[in-house]
């Protein structure tokens, strides 16, 4: 008896012991690092220019693949079905908060079928408008709107998107109603702005600068709680009259659920330390980011406030996906 006991014992320590072990030989083998775009858009620059650091960090290889469709419900899918150690981490967006209400028959939940790593960066949306609009404020363009209800035209990248729902929240905020133009992808939408075929868009910040540099289109003010630091002159809409009015193209990690905590605070650690390197900041700020280091706690609570944040939106503006 006393000899199991021992055994029992031994067994009971190394099975405490055994995600400390786990966490001190991981990374043994490459991270695929999933991007659920296509490449070459801000979530496959920003994870690329992650994935790029941790290398040397980590000593092993980090793929980045890209696994686009379905408004990325398709990558995120196959990495909430991955095995939970490790070796399988993706980039979640603002969009997949949104798509946890306006796709209610998806395989996944992503308070229920991942862990949270960490934020990475943010990237503000940018409310513009033709320079034919007589507006050069949020509250004149509210009164504006408020004036013609209806009979303003707002562009999107298309339906469900990010920056349809900023524009969604917008109208809810401030009681305004306006048209909604989608298209497919955010040059189309860029195109006919500056051709005056619709009034106002709520796009994410870098593919519109270059336009806005050059007078095609006049910024009326940023959607983030903060002021942008590459335009400080530019106020948030929620200065300029609508009060708590917040929406951020976030970029974090996440896990399949299970992962073992040494993992994830391992990876947390290497990634925010990587996001504070000066040469990262300025890559970063070149595609309109901002580095947003945190703890997964905090980048875990981030994500279920807006879950519910954008599940209101949805549910007033009766948004729908085919």
């Amino acid at each position: 008896m006393p000899l199991a006991l021992g055994r029992a014992a031994v067994l009971l320590l190394l099975y405490a012991a055994a995600p400390a072990l786990l966490a001190q030989q991981y990374p043994s083998k490459p991270i695929r690092y999933v991007v659920p775009f296509p490449p070459a858009g801000a979530t496959d620059i920003l994870a690329r220019f992650v994935a790029e650091k941790l290398v040397p960090a980590l000593g092993q290889q980090v793929v980045v693949e890209n696994r686009p469709g379905v408004s990325g419900n398709l990558g995120m899918e196959h990495v909430a079905k991955s095995a939970p150690d490790g070796y399988t981490i993706v980039m979640c967006t603002a969009a997949q908060f949104i798509n946890e209400t306006l796709y209610p028959k998806i395989a996944f939940s992503l308070p229920r079928d991942f862990v949270a790593i960490g934020l990475v960066a943010h990237v503000p949306n940018i409310m513009e408008v033709h320079p034919s609009v007589p507006a050069r404020t949020v509250k004149e363009f509210i009164a504006l709107a408020k004036q013609k209800p209806g009979q303003m035209n707002y562009a999107s990248s298309g339906s469900g998107t990010s920056i349809h729902m900023s524009a969604e929240l917008f109208q809810m905020m401030t009681g305004t109603k306006m048209l909604h133009v989608p298209y497919k992808g955010s040059a189309p939408a860029l195109i006919d702005l500056m051709a005056g075929q619709t009034q106002v868009m709520f796009d994410n910040l870098p593919p519109s600068m270059p336009y806005i540099k050059t007078g095609r289109l006049r910024p009326i003010a940023v959607t983030t709680a903060k002021r942008y630091p590459g335009m400080p002159d530019i106020p948030t809409i929620a200065e300029s009259g609508v009060p708590g009015y917040e929406a951020v193209a976030a970029f974090g990690v996440l896990a399949p659920v299970g992962t073992p905590r040494e993992i994830v605070l391992k990876l947390n650690s290497e990634i925010n330390r990587a996001i504070k390197l000066l040469d990262m900041q300025e890559r970063f700020a070149q595609q309109g980011a901002t580095p947003a280091p945190g703890t997964p706690e905090e980048y875990g609570a981030f994500v279920r406030s807006e879950i519910a944040k954008w599940a209101k939106v949805v549910k007033v503006s009766g948004v729908k996906v085919e």
